[in-house]
């Protein structure tokens, strides 16, 4: 009896059954472990493109305007309606809104490793979270914790989980974050101090509002470089990677995109260089760029009406009133680089009946951004009106008999489409960055204003040439025309500007 025991117990035949039937559930859970999590995996891949493309819809319109949160949630929603099949796993894996959390965000943190949660907050505790569509331009996309059109388990596993504790489920929660990124390409190397920053936060403006209230019309602003302490009333150039800033100016595009929200400035360069570029657009070809007056990207503006007889090279307005440029403004405020607005129809009587030999026809405010047609017209606005009616070849009266049709420009004819007399710069808070302003330092631009050159400029001895440095340079006299952001007419400006969304996270 204890020999058949003992046989039996030494009997290995059959053990392998034995060892496949306790294994053969383990193996079969882990090849269905191995198959949930490529499932997942793939899941999870395909969702993520799906909310990147969220994302970049949200971001996309994130551009500082009043609207931009409004837009936002429309470009989502919009490719949310057709209920978008983001997973080849199913007909259930389509995403509606409910399904996922849009936030928006001013920021976010310096590293990818700092998390952050569906609301904005990161794993530090800050808050980036913002529902002010002027201070946003991230858009975060997270797909809810019951996400997706299955229910609260967004994915249901083939591994039976719940048989050792678990949930035959798993939650696929991808996340992206898109920004905005703005830059501006056709505008000269030039920064404009903003004439309406004060000292005093509590009247300070910034270039949008004053535009919006109507401020900048027709107002003449003159602008002058320093090399020290600038504030309202000067003007500083924007480093370029061209190797003439007078070719820059001339032609009108600073050869490098910008940044919306980032200008290195620029310093050593003489003031002569922007003259000679801005003459141009006048008709005006001072030393060498003589060469260039049959060269379309040089060719000056069709109306180049500017109070002078004769001469190519260098702005020399007649003094006897039988010639005049656009007049200058009243009231000017040296401390504010700025004079008054035009307040009344007759400011335009001498112009008009010097220049075209008739009464003046009281030309609408067609470019005033508050939309009253009754005030004075703007210096652009008359331009303009010379431009549309052909009176710009009128000539004035005897003996300089001056018209506004380019004489010296030997080139093909010049078009008012784009307008010779528009320029692109940008607006900077001088006495906010007035330390960064004389080297070659980051700062961020309170704006972009389309501006209206006046006149030509003039030097201060007249006797010597426009490319003289030495003989130094009266102001630059201008008008603000229009500017960037939601109180812009988007006529001019924005049309330089290239926006771009790009994924964060």
């Amino acid at each position: 009896m204890l020999g058949t025991i003992r046989a039996f117990w030494n009997d290995q035949r059959g053990v392998a059954m034995i060892l496949v039937a306790i294994m053969l559930p383990v193996l079969i859970g882990f090849s269905l472990l191995a198959f949930d999590m490529s499932r997942a995996t793939g899941l999870h891949h395909q969702l993520q493109k799906g909310i990147d493309g969220l994302a970049l819809a949200a971001a996309a319109e994130l551009d500082g305007r009043s609207d931009s949160i409004t837009r936002a949630n429309r470009a989502v929603t919009t490719l949310l309606a057709n209920q978008t099949l983001y997973s080849e796993q199913g007909a259930g894996h389509t995403l509606a809104l409910a399904d996922v959390t849009i936030t928006f965000l001013t920021g976010i943190p310096a590293s990818d490793e700092t998390t952050l949660t569906s609301a904005g907050v990161d794993a530090d505790g800050v808050n980036w979270a913002s529902t002010d569509p002027k201070v946003v331009s991230l858009a975060e996309v997270t797909i809810n914790a019951s996400g997706l059109a299955k229910g609260a388990g967004a994915f249901a596993t083939i591994f039976p989980a719940s048989l050792v504790g678990g949930t035959d489920t798993m939650d696929i929660r991808a996340q992206a974050v898109a920004g905005f990124v703005q830059s501006i390409c056709e505008t000269v190397p030039l920064f404009m101090c903003n004439p309406f920053e004060t000292t005093d936060p509590s009247t300070s403006k910034t270039i949008q509002q004053a535009f919006a209230t109507g401020d900048t019309y027709a107002r003449e602003f003159r602008v002058l470089k320093v090399d020290s302490n600038p504030g309202p009333g000067n003007f500083g150039l924007v480093d370029n990677n061209l190797s003439s800033l007078r070719d820059a100016i001339a032609i009108g595009t600073s050869g490098t995109c910008y940044d919306r929200n980032a200008l290195t400035t620029k310093t050593g360069v003489t003031l002569g260089q922007v003259n000679t570029g801005l003459n141009v657009r006048f008709d005006l070809y001072s030393g060498s760029l003589n060469k260039n007056n049959k060269d379309f990207n040089y060719r000056p503006a069709s109306n180049v009406r500017k109070g002078q007889k004769t001469g190519c090279s260098k702005y020399d307005p007649v003094t006897d009133n039988t010639a005049l440029p656009l007049p200058p403004g009243t009231n000017y405020v040296d401390a504010k680089g700025m004079s008054d607005a035009i307040d009344s129809q007759g400011f335009w009587t001498n112009y008009w009946q010097i220049n075209h030999g008739v009464a003046y026809p009281n030309v609408p405010s067609a470019t005033n951004p508050t939309g009253t047609k009754t005030a004075p017209a703007s210096r652009y606005d008359v331009y303009k009106y010379e431009l549309s009616n052909g009176s710009y070849k009128d000539k004035s009266e005897a003996p300089t008999k001056e018209s506004g049709e380019p004489a010296c420009y030997k080139g093909d004819t010049p078009t008012p489409d784009p307008d010779r007399r528009l320029l692109n710069m940008a607006i900077v808070n001088c006495i906010a960055n007035q330390e960064k302003l004389n080297g070659h330092v980051q700062i961020k631009p309170d704006g972009y204003v389309s501006v209206f050159i006046n006149t030509p400029v003039q030097k201060q001895d007249n006797s010597k040439d426009d490319d003289d440095a030495s003989a130094n340079e009266k102001p630059i006299s201008l008008e603000i025309v229009d500017v960037d952001g939601g109180f812009a007419d988007n006529t001019l400006v924005d049309k330089a500007f290239r926006n771009e969304a790009q994924l964060y996270r």
